[in-house]
């Protein structure tokens, strides 16, 4: 194994800094010296077949290399990471490390990705209880990954903090996927994140990537992981399986959520929709709260003292808004409930859609609708008349707009909303009905990128079952239209939502929309679209924009 900076990896790529080094795995900041570009390094353990362990006994080392680097199915290592990415960069695209290059060691893999925002998990964890909005928004963050991916028979298997990368703007992306040769292999790397049947070697499939994540959702409460390294392989996953964890402390309103998905018996685990209602449900009335009537803030949203909030939870085991007792009492009912039907998920109100255009056209050229935005109840804010010019104006002093990148302003549009833009970005094009839905596209002159902010006012409950009901419209209106991947339901801020993302046009005007729709309540919603040419969708500098994007933006206050 290489271990030390300044070495390369397969001649090519160069060890700068490790960032992560545990029980059978080693992370490494690194570049690739061939393209000059940034990546990410990480060398892994692997299980041996059963049949390599017998061959080296009867002295085939060669025997023993080979089928050390494939799985049960006869699968080499490398083949079956390359082929987990490709599923899952179509099944949730930015939220997965893409994968450039795997090389195959005795024994072990070098998996080497694109160089995800932020930081990995364990760096967070290092100093101390993360605040329960903090640690819920990234719990389902991974927990929309693990559901893409368990959607297309995927598990992850070897899932701890080492894996999830996320940043300052509350991004998630999952690294890792693929390692496990199967849903029974041995559990190699991270050992105190695995489940008790892993640790059993029972393997686990789906059910124990969910005790990874309760495992995870642990740690960022209370500051300390559920399981302590034993410091050897065997000795922890023995803690595993034999020890009892300790009732979570500080987990305040996340406490059920946790202690539901670390149950030893698999069986009793809660499923993944009833984490995601437990989770989405603090996180909305969380919102709701902080949503008081005051001056509103550029980028965390209204309240916009999130870090000092966040501060204040990590110090007193307090959740956001004070909460105390209630809260865990109110949302442990919620779960016992939900678990008892499985598949009571709350409703509210609708999706945003009803336009029939693909993709925004570039800034030179707007778009226009070719069918009438829905009607509805009246907006929240008023709707400017068409053609008019919502202004920006800067971000109140000291808010938490000041962490925005410099190349990026707060936009605040006279129709209420407010997001973090490119710089220079402004309304090439606004369209409004009677009904008072509308339609702000944003963008800048030489700039191919554009993004749509789409108000609607009476929709259905079901956001996946909404943007379906719009496909027919955008295949019909949107010339070289092409779906990409499934249409996948997500949370976004603690309300209910779904992705979608499409190509449109052809040859050198290729476009690619990534959309998302989410529930206001009583039939309203947005979404947003991102489009940018086709070829550069996917860039580092692609998902950095849409990340910034996704996170800064916020509806009009009621």
């Amino acid at each position: 194994m290489h271990d030390s900076a300044g070495e390369l990896v397969a001649g090519r790529y160069l060890l700068l800094e490790v960032v992560l080094r545990e029980e059978g795995r080693t992370c490494w900041l690194g570049q690739d010296s061939a393209l000059c570009r940034p990546v990410v390094l990480t060398w892994s353990r692997v299980a041996a077949r059963a049949a390599a362990r017998e061959q080296s006994a009867a002295g085939s080392a060669e025997a023993e290399t080979g089928d050390a680097l494939r799985g049960e199915t006869g699968e080499r290592v490398a083949d079956r990471i390359l082929r987990a990415a490709r599923l899952l960069g179509a099944a949730c695209p930015g939220r997965v490390a893409a994968v450039l290059d795997v090389i195959e060691e005795p024994g072990s893999v070098w998996t080497v990705t694109e160089r995800p925002p932020g930081v990995p998990l364990t760096e967070l964890l290092s100093g101390g209880p993360v605040g329960h909005v903090r640690a819920a928004r990234i719990g389902l963050g991974v927990l929309d990954v693990l559901a893409a991916a368990h959607g297309e028979g995927l598990s992850h298997g070897e899932l701890g903090p080492g894996q999830v990368w996320t940043d300052e703007f509350g991004a998630v992306t999952v690294t890792g996927f693929g390692q496990s040769g199967s849903d029974d292999a041995p559990r190699l790397t991270a050992p105190a994140y695995a489940s008790p049947e892993q640790a059993r070697g029972e393997g686990g499939a789906a059910v124990a990537d969910l005790w990874a994540l309760g495992a995870m959702m642990y740690a960022m409460a209370e500051g300390r992981p559920a399981v302590r390294d034993r410091g050897r392989l065997d000795a922890t996953l023995r803690a595993v399986d034999r020890l009892p964890i300790r009732a979570p402390l500080r987990a305040g309103p996340l406490a059920p959520a946790v202690q539901g998905l670390l149950r030893w018996d698999p069986v009793e685990r809660i499923p993944e929709a009833v984490v995601r209602e437990a989770l989405t449900r603090f996180l909305r009335q969380d919102l709701e709260e902080s949503e008081a009537p005051g001056p509103p803030t550029a980028f965390f949203g209204p309240g916009g003292d999130v870090p000092d909030r966040e501060g204040d939870a990590r110090r007193t085991g307090r959740a956001r808004g004070g909460r105390l007792a209630g809260r865990p009492v109110l949302l442990g009912g919620a779960l016992v409930a939900t678990v008892a039907v499985l598949a009571v998920l709350a409703v509210v109100g609708g999706l945003p859609g009803g336009d029939t255009t693909g993709a925004s056209a570039s800034t030179s050229a707007p778009s226009r609708s070719t069918g009438a935005l829905p009607p509805g109840p009246v907006p929240t804010a008023p709707v400017a008349p068409s053609g008019s010019a919502p202004t920006a104006s800067p971000s109140p002093s000291g808010s938490a707009a000041g962490k925005l990148p410099a190349d990026f302003s707060t936009y605040r549009a006279a129709q209420g909303f407010s997001v973090a833009l490119p710089r220079g970005w402004k309304p090439v094009d606004t369209q409004s009905s009677g009904d008072l839905s509308y339609r702000v596209t944003l963008g800048a002159s030489g700039d191919p990128r554009t993004l749509a902010v789409t108000y609607s006012t009476q929709l259905g409950p079901d956001p996946v079952a909404v943007w379906s009901d719009l496909e027919p419209a955008l295949r019909a209106g949107t010339a070289g239209y092409r779906r990409v991947g499934a249409i996948r339901a997500v949370s976004y801020r603690g309300m209910k939502g779904a992705d979608m993302e499409w190509y449109s046009g052809s040859g050198d005007e290729r476009l690619r929309t990534f959309g998302r729709g989410f529930l206001l309540g009583g039939h309203r919603g947005f979404s947003l679209r991102w489009t940018t040419p086709a070829a550069d969708r996917g860039t580092a500098a692609d998902r950095r924009a849409l990340d910034i994007v996704l996170t800064s933006f916020r509806p009009p206050v009621s």
